[in-house]
């Protein structure tokens, strides 16, 4: 009866860490494949910011030089940052601005098609798909527990209840 008693709390326990780790850990491969892929897109913006600004140019976007600008040092610099888990969810708030435009500027035709023919494989196949879904589930979720936001948490606000109940600073204290 002891052996299935101390059977019956390892479970326990191993069911109560299993679920916040798994999903940290895949929080922490999104972060850093799709953090590193904002790295890259913004990094390329910066280095021939021409070619951006002619692009907003022809899509009609009002101040094209400074919105070429902004949206190369929010994904250069926003994708270092959701890469490293830091302000994630700012971080996040932004980038999913940064797509939602790109969706309905760049690809307008894949938004027209999802919502007025339901065509999802047209709208999942445009290139700001993954970076728009990686950026909502980072601001829904948080970073997890392996980021330097965790980190901060831990270290400076231990004892006290993150008010947004994010993940990496409620799920492993009890």
């Amino acid at each position: 009866m002891a052996t299935k008693n101390k059977i019956v709390k390892a479970y326990e326990v191993f069911r109560h860490w299993a679920g916040p780790i798994v999903l940290s850990l895949f929080l922490l491969l999104i972060r850093i494949v799709w953090g590193y892929q904002f790295f890259i897109a913004g990094r390329g913006k910066l280095g021939d910011i021409d070619k951006p600004i002619g692009f907003f140019r022809d899509l009609g976007i009002p101040m094209p030089v400074a919105n070429a600008w902004l949206v190369a040092c929010v994904e250069c610099f926003g994708g270092l940052m959701l890469l490293a888990g830091l302000l994630s969810r700012p971080v996040a708030i932004a980038l999913t601005i940064n797509m939602t435009v790109a969706y309905l500027t760049a690809d307008n035709e894949a938004v027209k098609a999802l919502f007025k023919d339901g065509d999802v494989s047209k709208f999942s196949q445009a290139a700001p798909f993954w970076f728009l879904v990686t950026s909502v589930i980072v601001l829904a979720l948080g970073p997890g527990i392996f980021s330097i936001d965790a980190i901060c948490q831990r270290l400076f606000f231990s004892g006290t209840r993150h008010p947004d109940g994010d993940i990496a600073s409620n799920q492993f204290r009890q």
